[in-house]
């Protein structure tokens, strides 16, 4: 089911987890709670919208988009099962049908001819499993929420499943310092910025490289 915008022409996905931001921000911003969440994990907190300083301590939960979120229910997409849309995302992450439509997927083929070769076997570095429990299909920011609601007093020693999936990755390395791993070698995607036909010291070399040029 779509929820509707609010008199205000907000949509439920930027209203929850609302804060409003202090000093001379004029623009009322209301955010869900994963966009925001960034945000707050910097010495000094801006607007995602105006770009201004505000104080994370006045942020607010939207009350009413999660009473509405936690009440109007859609159907799964795979099983066609009623969920109420607060937990539609833990839902599709276990559903089987889910699974067997993702599993069934078409294979790629290209839209026009081309003379490259069809990627084939392309590994998953979009989404990760949570090395403490186990939790699956968490991309960057939800593995790095996932840990740290759930295992921030955890003193296991654990394989960044980010750093192990990249060609570079070692695979059989543990970080002593999951969380501050995280929080600071991952501060971005790799798939924006990446690009993995190369090893990690080239991409830095083509990253310093470019910098010196555009100074």
């Amino acid at each position: 089911m779509t929820l509707s915008r609010n008199s205000r022409g907000e949509l439920p996905c930027e209203v929850a987890g609302s804060q409003q931001p202090s000093g001379p921000c004029r623009v009322p911003g209301r955010f869900c709670g994963e966009c925001l969440q960034p945000c707050l994990q910097v010495p000094s907190p801006l607007c995602p919208l105006c770009r201004l300083p505000f104080d994370p301590k006045k942020v607010d939960k939207a009350v009413h988009v999660e009473k509405q979120l936690s009440s109007y229910k859609a159907p799964c997409r795979g099983c066609s099962k009623k969920v109420t849309l607060a937990k539609m995302r833990v839902h599709v992450s276990s559903c089987m049908k889910v699974q067997e439509q993702m599993a069934n997927c078409p294979k790629f083929v290209p839209v026009v001819p081309t003379s490259q070769p069809i990627p084939s076997a392309v590994p998953n570095r979009s989404t990760f499993t949570c090395p403490y429990c186990g939790a699956r299909n968490l991309d960057q920011q939800e593995l790095l929420k996932h840990c740290v609601d759930n295992h921030r007093s955890d003193p296991n020693r654990v394989v960044c499943p980010i750093c192990s999936a990249m060609p570079w990755g070692d695979p059989s390395y543990k970080s002593a310092n999951f969380l501050q791993h995280l929080l600071h070698r991952h501060k971005f995607s790799y798939d924006t910025f990446v690009d993995y036909s190369i090893d990690e010291e080239a991409a830095f070399q083509a990253a310093l490289a470019l910098s010196l040029s555009e100074n």
